[in-house]
């Protein structure tokens, strides 16, 4: 079974980080987890198995114009009240059917009959018949329809299992930034809980000097009691991301890893033109959207093809030679006899036929509309995407400077408590400020990288960007 593939210089294998002689975890990149999804994922495995049978699909409607043999062969004993007999009979056959419809056979038959009485009777002879048809399965377009109507299929299966593939590290990739985040949120946990303790030491020590009263102390036990509980809630999901990953890598639930990738962006000016012209070339389900399309035509030219009368005109030639021989004596007979005609086959009365093609008619008219409501998808699709990612880049060029000035603020706060112009409670109202500051950074972060890859999907680029060779 093949698989795809990246190119080795797109990755740098992933590297088990050791601690004392023994494995820590699994350092693991982003490009790193693309590619062991693209051997490992059990999706993948799964579309690229069924690309065996529809690849035999196609082989098999090639093979419609290629000769083919048939061999039949029998042997019977009999016995009646008058004698015993015994019958061998060997017949091979070739046929060839072309592109315009026309038939060819040739077939040759030889039979041996050994009886106790009559002795030995042979049977052999050659034949050929030729049938052109003249309207039923007759012309180029209707006798190869079947055999595009199979091309078509394999590129929509080809187009399918790019989709699918796409798809697949579209999932991987947002997974490990999800990892990514969790491990940042709770390193911003993990701070934040170390500045509560920081704060509780300042002000036992503020309190120590009478310059802040006992009951200010409960407030920082407070807040530290709820930075404890951010602190395992964030190692919760944590554990969770890291499961979620390690499940599309197919890979033990138990194995350790971590996201060693450094969270940054940059920004990505896109022409919605450029890419609406880019999707309609590359976009997988937009593609297949159009195949159908035409397959849906070649459905209703076989339909009316089949309510065409069967006229053929036929010709052939067989050649019959027979060889008797007993005890009193042998005669042999040699004969041949050739033909050349139309025949003619009517339906009459059959609304299957009529039934048949009314569906192929609507099928058609079906697909005229979904063709439309494509169209239209793909372009709301693709202004969404990129609309959705500018925005979220605003969001994290303003969440930046939140982050900053909560920094400032603090910093300043903090000062002003230990000269006493403030309350713990004003200090630890600007540490949550700074707490969600910091959070939204990390979300619009992730949010503006993962538009960015839902974009690549929307076009149809994802293979591209990452250099996937689909090996199929």
């Amino acid at each position: 079974m093949s698989a795809p593939s990246m190119p080795v210089s797109a990755t740098k294998g992933g590297q088990w980080a050791l601690s004392q002689g023994t494995v820590s975890s699994l350092q693991l990149s982003l490009a790193d987890a693309v590619a062991m999804g693209l051997r490992t994922n059990r999706d993948i495995r799964r579309s690229y198995l069924q690309r065996v049978a529809q690849k035999f699909d196609v082989q098999v409607a090639e093979a419609f114009f290629s000769p083919r043999f048939h061999l039949s062969a029998r042997q019977v004993a009999r016995r009646d009240s008058e004698d015993r007999r015994q019958e061998v009979s060997v017949t091979p056959k070739a046929s060839l059917n072309t592109e315009w419809g026309t038939r060819f056979s040739l077939s040759w038959a030889q039979r041996v009959d050994r009886t106790d009485r009559a002795g030995r009777q042979q049977q052999r002879g050659l034949g050929i018949e030729v049938v052109q048809p003249l309207l039923k399965n007759a012309g180029r377009d209707v006798v190869t329809a079947p055999r595009q109507r199979a091309r078509l299929n394999e590129r929509s299966h080809r187009l399918g299992l790019e989709a699918s593939v796409a798809q697949s590290v579209t999932q991987i990739v947002s997974a490990y930034r999800e990892l990514l985040k969790a491990q940042e949120q709770l390193r911003i946990v993990t701070r934040a809980l170390e500045r509560s303790r920081e704060q509780m030491r300042v002000n036992e020590a503020l309190i120590a000097s009478g310059r802040m009263a006992q009951v200010d102390r409960l407030q920082n036990e407070a807040d530290l009691a709820y930075q404890e509980l951010n602190a395992e809630q964030a190692s919760h999901h944590l554990e969770a991301s890291r499961r979620a990953l390690l499940k599309l890598l197919a890979l033990d639930l138990t194995t350790p890893l971590h996201a060693s990738d450094d969270l940054s962006a940059e920004r990505i000016d896109i022409d919605p033109e450029h890419a609406l012209s880019i999707a309609r070339q590359r976009q997988p389900a937009y593609l297949r959207q159009r195949i159908a399309e035409e397959l849906a035509d070649i459905d209703l030219l076989i339909a009316k093809n089949h309510q065409q009368w069967d006229l053929s005109l036929v010709a052939g030639a067989a050649e019959d030679r027979q060889r008797n021989s007993s005890n009193a004596q042998q005669r042999q007979d040699r004969r041949w006899n050739a033909y050349a005609g139309v025949q003619l086959d009517i339906p009459i009365g059959d609304p299957a036929q009529r039934q048949r093609r009314v569906h192929a008619q609507v099928a058609v008219d079906t697909q005229a509309l979904q063709q439309a409501e494509a169209r239209q998808w793909l372009e709301q699709e693709v202004t969404d995407a990129i609309r959705t990612m500018q925005t979220h880049w605003r969001q994290y060029e303003i969440a930046l400077r939140s982050r900053s000035l909560s920094e400032q603020k603090l910093a300043v706060e903090r000062r002003r408590l230990h000269v006493g112009r403030t309350s713990t409670f004003q200090v630890l109202s600007f540490e949550e400020d700074l707490r969600r500051a910091e959070n939204a950074v990390l979300n619009a972060l992730i949010a503006y990288l993962n538009a960015q890859t839902r974009l690549d999907e929307r076009l149809g680029t994802t293979l591209d960007s990452w250099e996937i060779a689909l090996n199929d």
